[in-house]
């Protein structure tokens, strides 16, 4: 099968490449950033998704199936480029999808999809609405982008659509929203909150999307692995220090004495889990995870030790005081 990856430049993009590959698969991709060292026999065009040169790749190549990573989070892209990117690049994919007979589009979204809020259900099912996107408007456009896949199902019943809602990876590429925030010594908590969070190894992801290319399952589902752990456990558990400040506090040190940069509607994020149920995707593909949430954690922590410390007054203060332990 012919098979167009959207996004392979990314960390898990490239391990569903070649796992693809390693099954028979004829694969290609488009990306803008280059895959240096990549497999000669991994065909990657360097252009934008949303320009004639894109097209000219569905055209020419004619995709049987397509998986669709390209989207992009506010902790990479800023402001109106991202909406560009994440909405107008995903309507530009069904597009051509339907222009030149491809039979199976993949959308790889994200779990963050059903939003963090106080009085939502432990367990989200893949039928419930977003929520909170009021307080975390930076996560509008991927949400836009996941409904617009959705309506694929019907707008387009001759093409098979899979919309994936994929928890949090980590692994030791350190590349997505959970590894981002790890990176530093010092990771940043609400205080007086230690939300669950969810999470499979970059590997088990790839499989997971691999599986639905194979299996060209319809619909919309949830993918998940391990139990989620509190906040808190993963931290220590990759040898980093929590730090729980109060929440105006820590809106002023975001991006500041080693905390990671982070738009203000992702605290909510540190407050309240997102968790999802993830049963009917194992239904529909029959998908088991290798990596355990200890393996997972120990995959990133060798790759990405925790950084030297540095002498940072603020926070030696509040340890001398007890706060931080």
């Amino acid at each position: 099968m012919r098979i167009l990856i959207l996004g392979i430049g990314g960390a898990v993009a490239r391990r569903v490449a070649l796992q693809l590959r390693d099954k028979g698969h004829t694969v290609f991709g488009i990306d803008t950033r280059p895959w240096e060292g990549g497999p000669s026999d991994i065909e990657v065009h360097e252009v934008d998704l949303r320009k004639r040169p894109a097209e000219d790749v569905f055209r020419t190549r004619r995709p049987e199936a397509v998986v669709h990573m390209a989207t992009v989070t506010s902790l990479r892209v800023q402001g109106e480029e991202r909406h560009r990117i994440n909405l107008g690049g995903t309507r530009v994919v069904f597009e051509h999808c339907r222009e030149y007979g491809v039979k199976h589009a993949v959308f790889v979204g994200r779990h963050t999809f059903y939003g963090a809020a106080p009085d939502s259900a432990l367990y989200h099912t893949e039928d419930e609405p977003p929520k909170e996107l009021a307080s975390f408007p930076e996560l509008a456009d991927l949400v836009a982008a996941d409904l617009y896949a959705s309506t694929a199902l019907w707008r387009y019943p001759e093409l098979t659509t899979s919309v994936l809602r994929v928890c949090y990876s980590l692994g030791p590429s350190a590349q997505g929203t959970l590894a981002t925030f790890m990176r530093g010594r010092r990771v940043p908590m609400v205080a007086g909150y230690d939300p669950l969070f969810q999470f499979l190894h970059e590997d088990d992801v790839a499989s997971a999307i691999t599986l639905t290319v194979e299996k060209r399952v319809r619909g919309v589902f949830n993918v998940a692995g391990p139990q989620p752990l509190p906040l808190s456990v993963i931290i220590r558990q990759a040898q980093r220090q929590p730090v729980p400040l109060p929440m105006m506090v820590l809106r002023q040190l975001l991006g500041r004495f080693g905390l990671p940069r982070l738009p203000p509607g992702a605290l909510y994020h540190l407050q309240y889990p997102i968790v999802v149920d993830a049963k009917a995707f194992r239904e529909a593909t029959g998908f088991t995870y290798r990596f355990d949430e200890v393996r997972t954690i120990e995959s990133f922590l060798a790759a990405h030790p925790p950084p030297r410390p540095r002498r940072e007054e603020l926070f030696d203060r509040l340890e001398a005081l007890g706060v931080l332990k």
